[in-house]
């Protein structure tokens, strides 16, 4: 069984950065897009990057691109997000995404915290 372990959030200043990771145990990254979505106090599930796992292709927020880049290591079957910038606005419950055609597989969340 697939399952997907967010780490590396926390609490951080504003202009300060973090470095999220989520692995997958049980299973490989071997085909198609991996994403990370958040969700801020009262407000809904948000996209917030996406990367395709064959080639590295990467899709971002409005919110976020230029400040966050998403990245892949293939032999740690390993997704990244860098957050560089952060702003009190970036505070969330970030998650990680693998959408596959047999399930849509979740990690359990990770917090993020920016002080202003």
């Amino acid at each position: 069984q697939v399952h997907l372990v967010e780490s590396g959030g926390g609490l951080v200043q504003a202009g300060g950065s973090l470095r999220l990771s989520c692995a997958a145990s049980g299973g490989s990254f071997d085909s198609y897009n991996i994403g990370w979505y958040r969700r801020a106090p009262g407000k809904e599930r948000e996209f917030v990057a996406t990367i395709r796992w064959s080639s590295g292709s990467a899709g971002y927020s409005t919110s976020v691109k230029g400040r966050f880049t998403i990245s892949r290591d293939i032999a740690k079957n390993t997704v990244y997000l860098q957050m560089n910038n952060l702003e009190p606005e970036d505070t969330a419950i970030y998650y990680c995404n693998w959408p596959t055609p047999s399930s849509d597989y979740w990690g359990q969340g990770i917090q993020v915290t920016v002080s202003s």
